[in-house]
């Protein structure tokens, strides 16, 4: 999967806040995303966040593959 700092994630499940949509803050092994929402930030390993991603925007404005 592409992704890459500044791209906001959609993901299935939403945040307590009620917002589905995170941006990327860190990109390896782990990711450190930032709710768009409430602005909460939270590191999860790679392997769980690209399963439950529903779609990607990159930061130029372009939508990305799942």
């Amino acid at each position: 999967m592409d992704i890459r700092l500044g791209d906001i994630l959609t993901m299935k499940k939403g945040h307590p806040c009620g917002s589905k949509d995170w941006e990327v803050l860190r990109v390896g092994m782990d990711f450190r995303l930032k709710c768009m929402g409430c602005g909460h930030m939270i590191m999860i390993p790679r392997s769980k966040a690209e399963k439950n991603i529903r779609r990607i925007v990159h930061a130029d404005g372009t939508e990305g593959e799942k």
